[in-house]
């Protein structure tokens, strides 16, 4: 099947560099609105037959304009939900922030025994985002997307997926309603594309001329920071 990894768009939180991991999380601002009405012309010829969203209220949102379009119900999958930020929750200093950072790097080495700071290890983050994965698999239908969040996304195409960009793809910035595309099946996927530009960048300027520039520059959130380097 052919599955569509996809951030959401832009939030409050995000502006504010905060890390929003709880439920019911951000709205999305009037940008993360423009980003997610131009999913439509970027997806919307692609073949989606299928799209599951997180527990997070920003991702039923982004992906609102494209289920519209589609005729599509979308299914809410907690599998899905970002990595829990625990004790660090709203916050958005440096320290914290480069800590939530340096976990999800350490996943993506392999040691999945990490725990986040009074949240999550790595083994229940991978546990549950599989289990997530392979109930989209399940519906038996050949192109889905799952519209997440930017962090989880990242270490686990990382980690699950094999091909282009190699060892370095969760390195690289994931903007919001920037996403992956893979082929396979569980416990089989390929990375076909990385886009760290957002899916509908190009048809921004339909939606609203001054957002092409803004799209970029104003994602500030942690989950569009390359992971710290070893």
């Amino acid at each position: 099947m052919r599955l569509y990894l996809v951030r959401h768009g832009q939030t409050h939180s995000n502006v504010g560099s905060l890390l929003d991991t709880a439920v019911p999380g951000a709205e999305l601002t009037d940008l993360g609105r423009l980003q997610a009405r131009a999913l439509v012309p970027a997806l919307g010829s692609s073949g989606i037959e299928a799209i599951h969203v997180s527990t997070l209220r920003r991702t039923h949102a982004t992906a609102a304009p494209l289920v519209s379009a589609l005729g599509l119900t979308p299914e809410v999958q907690d599998g899905l939900r970002e990595i829990s930020a625990g004790s660090m929750e709203m916050q958005g200093d440096e320290v914290s922030v480069l800590r939530y950072l340096e976990v999800a790097g350490a996943w993506l080495d392999g040691e999945l025994g990490v725990r986040m700071p009074g949240g999550e290890s790595g083994e229940e983050v991978f546990e549950r985002f599989d289990a997530a994965v392979e109930r989209l698999a399940g519906t038996g239908v050949e192109t889905a997307a799952a519209v997440s969040h930017g962090a989880i996304i990242r270490v686990w195409a990382g980690v699950r997926s094999v091909g282009i960009l190699d060892g370095m793809a969760a390195r690289r910035p994931l903007p919001n309603t920037g996403g992956v595309l893979l082929e396979g099946e569980p416990g089989d996927w390929r990375l076909v594309s990385w886009h760290d530009e957002p899916f509908g960048v190009a048809h921004l300027d339909a939606v609203a001329p001054e957002a092409v520039e803004e799209t970029v520059e104003d994602d500030e959130s942690p989950a569009a920071e390359p992971f710290p380097e070893d």
